[in-house]
């Protein structure tokens, strides 16, 4: 048998915890992560189509959506490389998924619960914590004003070595760190939702076609994070030039920027609509119709 993917692969991700075919993979998951009250019992995944362009896309998100049997709405994320944007990104993400729920004219009362997962494969927050979860609070008191806002972050290499595997998702990140491991050996003997995931994974990995499209990503992928990386290394001269950190992310963001404008420009020519213009660089629509005016 050949290696198996790498399942923080988000074209591979998206596949298993994505997949209308098994459903229990994804509940078992957001079970592990949201730790709700009454359990999640059905889950209805959305917008699952893949085709060859949006694998070729480096600048596609292939992210999980999904709505629940609490009445809640579900994104998740999986991110490699770390962009120095996922707290904006994220929030950005979470209004579109909140205000898109409405119709004009429809009552608030029909918004739901909306929750974005971000699994980082970086270390992000100064918390110790591999897992940490932000709601709307009351910044002297500490009182809640909603949960219908939540944001969680997954930072997978601060997963210590001997944490509690009959905690579930402790099981999912070692699945994700590491499929072959004798840790995920030993919970796909006990855990159903585990077992079907590697053997998903592992159908995955044998499949000819399913492979070659993880290489397309792959590269993709690769293409993107060398881009970033050159934009990193400009940030951090010019942050030395300069004596400050904040020329580091300066840096970082102008080089990112500038490309964006320009892939901004060409899809202006090609017609695109302003929302799908600022889907595909992350531009602010205020900048888009800069552009276009």
């Amino acid at each position: 048998m050949r290696g198996l993917l790498d399942p923080k692969m988000d074209f591979v991700f998206k596949n298993i915890f994505g997949s209308e075919k098994h459903p229990n993979i994804l509940i078992s998951f957001l079970n592990a992560t949201l730790k709700p009250k009454d359990l999640i019992t059905e889950v209805e995944i959305k917008n699952t189509d893949l085709n060859k362009g949006y694998i070729e896309d480096k600048f596609s998100r292939l992210d999980v959506k999904a709505t629940t049997s609490n009445n809640e709405i579900i994104n998740i994320e999986i991110q490699l490389k770390n962009e120095y944007n996922m707290i904006k990104r994220s929030l950005y993400y979470w209004s579109k998924l909140y205000s898109e729920q409405l119709n004009e004219g429809e009552d608030y009362s029909l918004l739901k619960r909306t929750i974005c997962i971000n699994i980082l494969n970086f270390k992000y927050l100064k918390t110790r914590m591999f897992h940490s979860v932000y709601r709307m609070k009351e910044i002297h008191t500490n009182e809640e004003l909603s949960d219908i806002q939540e944001i969680h972050f997954i930072e997978i290499p601060k997963l210590e070595d001997g944490s509690d595997e009959k905690d579930m998702l402790v099981a999912w990140i070692e699945f994700l760190k590491n499929p072959e491991s004798e840790k995920v050996r030993s919970l796909e003997m006990s855990v159903d939702e585990i077992r079907e995931a590697k053997d998903e994974l592992i159908k995955m990995s044998n499949d000819d076609t399913q492979r070659e499209l993880y290489e397309m990503r792959a590269k993709t992928l690769r293409d993107k994070i060398s881009a970033l990386n050159e934009a990193e290394r400009k940030g951090i001269k010019k942050g030395r030039a300069e004596g400050r950190e904040e020329g580091i992310k300066e840096g970082i963001e102008k080089g990112e920027k500038n490309k964006a404008i320009e892939i901004a420009k060409s899809l202006i020519n090609l017609g695109l609509d302003k929302e799908s213009i600022v889907k595909s660089t992350g531009l602010d629509l205020c900048e888009i119709e800069k552009l276009m005016n």
